[in-house]
């Protein structure tokens, strides 16, 4: 029968030859593929960015795209963080511009990423402390404010999440995540109508687990812009976290929000505000609930002109609030003038600032505390390398509630 195949009249030595120098061709076609596409291999030393710009900028401009998708989408994480204290922001998407924003530009976009030539890699490297944690976005084209596609952690703002950096060195307490394993207290709706001010607001009460203890009048605090400590702050994981490891005593809390925030907490209405706290607000509470009606055992925090309000009411009216806690706080001159000027009122304070805060308040927080140490006030400061954020105020929350609510042992 006639052979129909091709190969019939190649003898078997040629066509070995044949296949292995094809084989051959094709190893080697292949490998150039890969070189040309693979390029973000961890190598046995780490590479650093700057090495990362180096090689980039040796390849022609056809292949230096790839080297940059390859580096992003191997990355751990972004931003991308090198000894411990080197930061480089890094945002790989087609754009005109690229600009950071957040705690270190005062929210306005003013930092401009550096894109590299033949690619839409934009990048901007600085230097943070190994603690830090802050806020930030992109904003992209002049316009469009986006979270870091690349970073999975988000911190809530008043105006929407914002991308979380944290530093190697900074790590989020327990107290404000949700524990299913200890007893947790209740939170209670209620409107209270203000005379003076002629408005109502909706103001929340937690009651500690167990609550009511027979013969106990609990301690109290009030929050201001107390809406915001609830849903930005997770106070109400922070107190239970708190009260159930014993860290502070069982506190009833007040949460208060504001109707004309501006005017009430440091403008035309702050004296009318501070007679709905004291004189229309309280006595309602007291009333209702087991509450101490010893000053030394009630406190107002706030953040930013919330701890305006509280230092301020705190100073007009040490007899019903002998404590104060200010987070980044605004401070009016009315406040400083009183405190220097007046003899020593039976208070005590805390205070904390960011040295990302807001530029204008800095120095207002730092003046407020040589005031207090200058009259040996109680006195308990804090600047983090934060910002002006709710993840910051919230990160610090127990110090100040630790500090005027200590869980005291029953000697009995």
């Amino acid at each position: 029968m006639k052979n129909t195949s091709s190969h019939t009249n190649i003898p078997t030595t040629d066509r070995w030859n044949r296949r292995k120098n094809f084989t051959g061709r094709s190893a080697r076609i292949f490998a150039l593929m890969l070189l040309s596409t693979v390029i973000w291999l961890p190598p046995a030393r780490s590479q650093s960015f700057q090495e990362l710009i180096n090689r980039i900028g040796s390849l022609p401009e056809s292949r230096r795209q790839a080297i940059a998708d390859s580096f992003v989408n191997s990355a751990p994480s972004m931003p991308f963080l090198e000894n411990d204290s080197v930061v480089h922001f890094i945002y790989n998407n087609p754009a005109r511009s690229v600009a950071l924003s957040g705690d270190v530009t005062g929210y306005k976009p003013s930092q401009n990423l550096t894109c590299i030539q033949g690619t839409h890699l934009w990048y901007y490297t600085t230097f943070y402390p190994t603690d830090a944690r802050l806020d930030y976005k992109f904003v992209t084209n002049g316009s469009d404010w986006i979270l870091d596609p690349k970073n999975p952690l988000t911190c809530m703002s008043g105006f929407g999440p914002n991308s979380e950096l944290r530093m190697p060195g900074y790590h989020p307490p327990p107290e404000i995540f949700f524990d299913s394993t200890i007893p947790h207290g209740t939170l209670i709706d209620t409107t209270c109508f203000s005379a003076g001010l002629g408005n109502s607001r909706e103001v929340k009460i937690y009651l500690p687990a167990g609550y009511p203890q027979s013969g106990t009048d609990n301690p109290l605090v009030l929050f201001h812009d107390g809406t915001d400590y609830i849903s930005l702050c997770n106070d109400r994981n922070i107190l239970d976290y708190l009260i159930a490891n014993r860290l502070i005593t069982p506190v009833i809390a007040v949460f208060v929000p504001p109707v004309d925030r501006t005017a009430e907490y440091s403008g035309d209405k702050i004296n009318l505000f501070t007679t709905f706290i004291t004189n229309e607000l309280m006595p309602a509470i007291d009333a209702r609930f087991h509450t101490s009606k010893d000053p030394s055992k009630r406190a107002m925090i706030g953040a930013s002109n919330g701890g305006n309000i509280a230092l301020y009411i705190s100073v007009k009216h040490p007899e019903v609030f002998g404590m104060a806690g200010a987070q980044s706080s605004n401070v009016i001159p009315a406040i400083s003038q009183s405190l220097r000027n007046l003899p020593k009122l039976p208070l005590n304070f805390y205070l904390d600032i960011g040295t990302y805060d807001i530029e204008e308040l800095i120095p207002l927080v730092c003046n407020l505390k040589n005031i207090l140490e200058s009259k040996n006030y109680p006195l308990e400061f804090h600047e983090w390398h934060e910002g002006h954020s709710w993840g910051n105020w919230m990160g610090h929350l127990r110090l100040p509630l630790i500090r005027f609510f200590p869980y005291i042992t029953d000697s009995k």
